[in-house]
């Protein structure tokens, strides 16, 4: 049975997605054997430079925006875990490096996951780590038509 995916946009709607196309992108995840999440819902949940800047104040003591931040949950609940997306961060990210908007939202929630599988990347191997692993789960995303479609529901 495919895993429960919580999404939301808590306060602003930055984004217009299909729901059902980013659920399919983590279950594309769950089925690629490289990593495995812990077992039970996953929330996802988008958020402007604000609000993305609250968490990451409250949670790590920085406020400044950052692009993903991962709290990871409790599989005795039935809770692998919630990946928070900074929407704005995306946006903007995405022009910076001269690609879509989708493909930029899909590296941040295929990092979230990975943090979710158990790879750190606070460490320069750490990150080494993470890079080669990201590059790997999008190209395996790529290949089985994973990525999801995303239109930014406001200006920037």
């Amino acid at each position: 049975m495919p895993r429960q995916i919580q999404l939301s946009q808590p306060s602003s709607k930055c984004l217009a997605f299909d729901e059902a196309e980013l659920a399919s992108l983590f279950h594309q995840l769950d089925n690629w054997k490289n990593y495995k999440l812990p077992s039970g819902e996953l929330s996802v949940a988008f958020f402007n430079h604000t609000e993305m800047a609250a968490i990451h104040e409250r949670f790590l003591d920085d406020a400044t925006p950052t692009d993903v931040i991962t709290f990871s949950g409790d599989p005795d609940d039935d809770f692998a875990g919630e990946i928070c997306v900074g929407a704005e961060q995306a946006m903007e990210a995405a022009a910076e490096h001269g690609q879509s908007l989708s493909q930029e939202l899909t590296l941040y929630l295929v990092h979230g996951w990975l943090h979710l599988a158990g790879l750190d990347d606070r460490t320069e191997a750490g990150r080494a780590e993470m890079r080669a692993a990201e590059k790997k789960a999008l190209d395996w995303l790529e290949l089985n038509g994973g990525i999801p479609h995303v239109k930014s529901a406001i200006s920037i």
